[in-house]
């Protein structure tokens, strides 16, 4: 008897959890999200920072990166969140075959990634930077355009200044590990999304 209502019980939440299908507006909703955070990370990581590199000094675009990182690690950490909720809404976890779980560690490794990003390695890199850059006035240096420009100089203040030493090792050991987050994030959203694409009868 135990075992018979066990059993319908089981069933009832397999109808109920198949039964709400996502509207047309979520389906956009979801395709849109996740589209914005796949582009944003295409322009911010693969255009907008080298074009800049190229084209102003360093300190400047130093000065950039500074105040676009927070807007760009948050939306983004947003964007990634938004996708797993409503991947999760409609997928639950009792219902998951393989593809979906992967999916489901996908969205949810986005969020992770970017919420590292977000909350400790993005304003690790700028405060290291802007103590970079302090020590570099100093000197005299910053004003030259590109990262190659001039670059004995940096190598040389680096060997004879014990501070901007230890600044320079923070910032690359925090901007390393924000790439790679960054990175991984791109390679979880992008997946996601050709899946959801060859998908697109449902999210």
């Amino acid at each position: 008897m135990s075992g018979q209502a066990s059993e319908k019980g089981r069933n009832y939440f397999v109808v109920m959890a198949t039964e709400g299908e996502p509207t047309d507006l979520i389906k956009v909703l979801h395709l849109l999200v996740m589209s914005f955070a796949w582009g944003m990370q295409v322009w911010v990581s693969f255009i907008a920072g080298f074009v800049l590199l190229s084209r102003v000094t360093r300190h400047t675009f130093g000065l950039v990166q500074s105040k676009l990182f927070p807007v760009y690690f948050h939306c983004l950490l947003g964007s990634n969140f938004v996708n797993l909720a409503l991947f999760a809404v409609y997928h639950p976890r009792e219902l998951l075959d393989w593809k979906e779980t992967v999916q489901m560690c996908l969205y949810f490794g986005a969020v992770v990634l970017a919420g590292l990003n977000a909350q400790w390695f993005g304003p690790a890199i700028v405060d290291a930077l802007f103590g970079m850059q302090e020590v570099e006035r100093e000197h005299s240096l910053g004003g030259d355009v590109g990262m190659v420009a001039n670059k004995q100089a940096y190598v040389k203040l680096r060997e004879q200044d014990p501070k901007y030493k230890a600044l320079s090792s923070t910032f690359f050991r925090y901007h390393g590990l924000s790439n790679l987050c960054n990175i991984l994030g791109f390679v979880c959203t992008s997946i996601n999304l050709v899946y959801t694409a060859l998908h697109l009868h449902t999210i």
